[in-house]
């Protein structure tokens, strides 16, 4: 199939991804968009497990203040070097992300972070509605590793379905900044604050 520039256009600007990135994959997957936007996911991903050991000592810490002023973020983004640092990239993933959790309102980055009490309660909760179900026991004990899988996806940042594109998770977000920028990136540490709360 032939690969027009008008097919490459369209992945890049669903994508992000550079064009030659865009081009190669349009041909590795016969022209099929969604297939290509898959192949590019699981790309930034290889790129971003490759990267996870590098230290991020660089960085930036980035506010957001919702436009009542009610609410508030600071959020610490870092990177490998001072010159991505300064990349507008870098700086719009870090307003995206405290964006992001103004609205979302997650309790952690990742669940190894979730409070233990919090985690317990949780699936204390689940434990009960399921037994209350009529459920027998071991079957519970079971459920409970898809609903806690499904907790993490909601309070977790990582994990959470990004508000501008709920296709996209934050993780994912993140996985295609580190394919296009060659640098390890982290959300190391965030603070919401919101008034009453």
């Amino acid at each position: 199939m032939q690969i027009t520039s008008q097919m490459v256009k369209e992945l890049r600007d669903k994508t992000n991804a550079g064009m030659m990135d865009c081009k190669k994959a349009l041909a590795e997957t016969g022209g099929e968009s969604e297939k290509a936007i898959d192949l590019l996911r699981q790309k930034g991903l290889a790129v971003a497990r490759k990267r996870a050991n590098r230290t991020t000592s660089e960085g930036m810490i980035e506010t957001y203040i919702h436009a009542d002023g009610k609410i508030g973020v600071m959020v610490e983004v870092g990177c490998e070097t001072d010159f991505v640092a300064k990349n507008s990239e870098f700086r719009i993933f870090a307003k995206n992300v405290a964006i992001h959790i103004a609205a979302a309102n997650p309790i952690a980055i990742k669940p190894e972070e979730v409070p233990k009490d919090v985690l317990e309660r949780e699936r204390n909760i689940f434990r009960q509605q399921g037994l209350d179900s009529g459920k027998p026991a071991n079957i519970v004990e079971k459920m409970l590793d898809g609903k806690t899988a499904k907790f993490y996806a909601e309070v977790c940042l990582m994990g959470q379905k990004y508000v501008k594109n709920p296709d996209l998770s934050v993780q994912d977000l993140l996985n295609e900044l580190i394919a296009k920028l060659g640098e390890n990136i982290s959300v190391k540490r965030f603070a919401r604050f919101q008034i009453g709360a």
